[in-house]
């Protein structure tokens, strides 16, 4: 099969696709955002779609109840294969070190330095939405105003 570059993909799937969501905002201005896997921002552009670029980058949370993150990107040389299309890393360390691993799997090898920051900070979300709430009393503060 022969490859297509990623500009020809994206005009073909930029007006109209499945994963397309419009919403109306401020006033009469639409909106887009994209609920396509692979894209970190969930918005509808070139630049974070994972139906148009050869090169993704995911984090999600892992299946499971440990609290995991899956950073996942994919295989430049599979993509007519599926199901080995995506090389996943699973990262259950603290989150200093989660960050600096996403770092250097995505600015410092060369994948796609300008997704750092969407990757950053969609790992800030999703290791902020694993972590549970202690139960129990609060304590009261006893200091006198």
């Amino acid at each position: 099969m022969a490859t297509v570059p990623d500009s020809l993909v994206w005009e073909i799937v930029r007006k109209n696709n499945s994963f397309l969501v419009k919403q109306f905002g401020n006033s009469n201005a639409k909106v887009q955002f994209s609920k396509e896997p692979n894209n970190l921002y969930n918005v509808h552009s070139y630049k974070y779609s994972g139906l148009a670029n050869k090169k993704t980058v995911t984090v999600q949370p892992a299946s499971g109840k440990e609290m995991a993150v899956v950073l996942s990107t994919t295989k430049t040389k599979k993509q007519n294969k599926p199901a080995s299309l995506y090389h996943k890393s699973v990262m259950r360390k603290e989150f200093r070190k989660m960050a600096k691993a996403v770092k250097n799997q995505v600015a410092d090898n060369y994948y796609r330095p300008d997704l750092t920051k969407p990757a950053l900070a969609r790992l800030s979300a999703v290791y902020r939405s694993l972590q549970v709430a202690k139960s129990g009393v609060k304590k009261k503060n006893r200091q006198v105003n």
